[in-house]
């Protein structure tokens, strides 16, 4: 058997499997990356709300928390050293009826003790930041933005591949081994072709998966997938906001909420709509746009009939279930599960995309041995 010899393998080519090439090969490393799609980032990190997060929701001490709050200073810097197209544009959370005031005074407690800026408004207050808005009172994000996803994607592959990496699409990772000199890997059929020191599971949706093809791996470090759908509607005709704006969270999810393009375009979703594994369509229901009017309406009651438009749907990789709350991310190297030179990333959902430079410094830490 005739395999070729490398030191790392990313698996996926999303915006967090870019960031991690840019990263190693920064430090001298040359890492390949496996994409089974024929171009990089069309998975869900082209399918999401393109927003900078603060940082505000999450628990305290989590890597979420920790990673989203250095991970949004490090894409800020990024996006002004390579010119990537964004607009810190902020963002108002807004309660929608007083019983909800408890719930804002929550989410502030949490934002401040993950360092994140963040002021509580008055409904007058609110309502001279945005004059169309229908709350009781805000929170007000300054640190928000938003970016283009793509132009940053193909920043980081341009700079990972001046340093050294390569990226190879139309590469799907069939199956995996592990040897005395690393870990084997199949690419699209049975036959192992590579073989690699470390391998970092970058798969994002599908990163379970190839976490089970690996041979002899241990089945107890393998989180169950889970496939939660949020579906995007466009607005027809101009927005009159010019502020993102979020409802209070909702099981699942942070709510229906309004997001601008940098154009100025408006969009709402994610929704939340749990499917079959088996089932993890993009495809976006005309029908749902019922539910959407409903809950855009609480906080925007001028909204028209008519004035929707099913626009794009993405998946959140979720590792646990309906009744549980969403899991931390998950990077599970070595000391984690005790196989050398293997790195699984689970459960990457938001906020991945702002996280991801500082997840790609977290994974290239792991991967220095």
């Amino acid at each position: 058997m005739s395999v070729d010899h490398c030191d790392i393998v990313i698996i996926g080519a999303g915006v967090i499997g870019l960031a991690v090439a840019r990263a190693l090969a920064q430090r001298g490393r040359d890492p390949l990356i496996l994409e089974a799609d024929k171009h990089f980032g069309t998975g869900i990190s082209s399918r999401n709300s393109e927003v900078i997060h603060a940082g505000i929701y999450y628990p305290a001490g989590s890597l979420k928390a920790r990673m989203c709050v250095a991970g949004r200073d490090l894409l800020y810097a990024f996006c002004e050293r390579y010119a990537i197209d964004h607009r810190r544009c902020g963002k108002l959370i807004v309660a929608t009826n007083n019983t909800q005031l408890a719930e804002l005074d929550r989410i502030r407690s949490a934002a401040q003790a993950n360092g994140v800026e963040i002021e509580l408004l008055t409904r007058a207050a609110a309502l001279t930041l945005e004059r169309d808005l229908s709350c009781t009172g805000a929170l007000w994000s300054p640190a928000t933005g938003i970016i283009d996803s793509h132009a940053y994607m193909a920043a980081l592959l341009g700079l990972a591949e001046t340093y050294g990496a390569t990226l190879a699409c139309s590469s799907a990772v069939t199956r995996m081994w592990l040897d005395a000199a690393g870990v084997l890997i199949a690419v699209s059929g049975e036959t192992p072709t590579l073989c690699a020191r470390w391998v970092l599971n970058c798969a994002g949706l599908n990163a379970p998966q190839v976490a089970r093809s690996i041979e002899g791996f241990p089945a107890q470090y393998i989180p169950t997938a889970y496939c939660v759908k949020g579906s995007y509607f466009g607005l027809s005709g101009r927005s009159p906001f010019q502020r993102l704006v979020y409802p209070v969270p909702e099981p699942g999810g942070l709510g229906v909420h309004l997001t601008l393009d940098l154009a100025g375009r408006a969009r709402f979703g994610p929704d939340v709509q749990w499917l079959d594994s088996d089932d993890c369509s993009f495809d976006v229901d005309p029908d749902r746009a019922g539910r959407f009017y409903e809950a855009i309406r609480r906080y925007w009651p001028a909204l028209q009939d008519g004035a929707l438009q099913p626009a794009y749907a993405g998946i959140r990789p979720r590792i646990t279930g309906p009744a549980e709350a969403a899991a931390d991310f998950r990077i599970d190297g070595p000391s984690v599960h005790g196989i050398a030179g293997v790195v699984n990333l689970f459960g990457i959902e938001s906020p991945g995309l702002t996280a991801s430079l500082a997840i790609a410094e977290y994974v290239a830490q792991l991967a220095e041995g």
